[in-house]
């Protein structure tokens, strides 16, 4: 249990209620600075600043810096690890809403990034950098792999839900090893639509939204490395992001599940897109995660 042992920490930073309206005020506009979440709620500016710095260091909340702005997100990855490791093996269906307690942003603003998620595991900078990069890792924890040589302009084969997906489109952007990796997201082709089951209106969102990016940032922090996910480049209301905002916290605890025990996550029994996505509602079931 050493590698959940922050867990502990995450419990203690929820117990305060002033802390708790913090992380709801993320989770209802995420992305916002110290000013802004002092003038939603009815808190002096010095007792923000303390509360956000318990929650950083329970890492339920990151930051981001765009210019001299220091944007606060909230991360998905603990609250994740919590309803998997302990909700959901009691008590799935009375507890749904706190297991679903995600960050979803939908913002115009296109360089302010949509998600961010930030994990600390217990690996180097080099064995991570392998486990986001070799196919025979990738296909541990994600159940997708890659074929590129990862340089700069390459383009990029995804292999995953048992098709290979390549476009034009599809290449690495940034590639500096052991500290940053960058690539555009994947193409939602029809072999691949039809497998998450998404719907036709789904498919047709999804066929007109430009193609968004994702961003690891590597850092050493102390014996743990600091994993940063910048998921951005969404238009307003995208389905892709909101498919994303369910998929990302899964794949980041298995990866650092995977890391630190060479073991991971179980399979998800259920379906993870939200409700009106994916499968007809009609159904009673949500479809998968891309």
């Amino acid at each position: 249990m050493a590698a959940y042992s922050d867990l502990n920490d995450v419990f203690r930073a929820l117990a305060d209620p002033n802390r708790r309206l913090l992380l709801d005020s993320l989770n209802a506009d995420n992305g916002q600075t110290l000013g802004q979440l002092c003038a939603r709620l009815d808190m002096a500016r010095q007792s923000v600043s303390k509360h956000l710095a318990v929650l950083e260091a329970a890492n339920l909340v990151t930051t981001v810096r765009r210019g001299r702005e220091k944007l606060h997100y909230l991360n998905a990855a603990p609250i994740h690890d919590i309803g998997e490791r302990w909700i959901n093996r009691y008590e799935r269906d009375r507890v749904r809403v706190l297991a679903d307690l995600k960050h979803v942003l939908e913002d115009s603003t296109m360089d302010k990034p949509s998600f961010v998620y930030t994990s600390y595991i217990q690996t180097t900078p080099e064995r991570l950098w392998q486990v986001l990069t070799e196919p025979a890792f990738t296909e541990r924890y994600w159940g997708a792999t890659f074929e590129t040589d990862w340089q700069v302009g390459s383009e990029m084969t995804w292999n995953l839900r048992g098709f290979s997906i390549s476009h034009p489109e599809q290449i690495v952007l940034e590639s500096e090893p052991f500290r940053r990796l960058s690539y555009r997201w994947h193409t939602f082709t029809p072999e691949l639509s039809e497998s998450l089951e998404l719907n036709e209106e789904t498919r047709r969102r999804i066929a007109a939204e430009q193609r968004s990016k994702v961003t690891f940032e590597i850092e050493p922090f102390g014996d743990l490395v600091k994993l940063t996910v910048v998921h951005d480049g969404f238009e307003e209301g995208s389905a892709v992001a909101a498919m994303i905002s369910h998929g990302w916290p899964r794949v980041l605890s298995s990866l650092k599940t995977f890391v630190e025990t060479g073991e991971t996550l179980p399979a998800n029994p259920e379906p993870s897109t939200p409700a009106g996505l994916g499968r007809s509602p009609s159904e009673g079931e949500e479809g998968v995660s891309a």
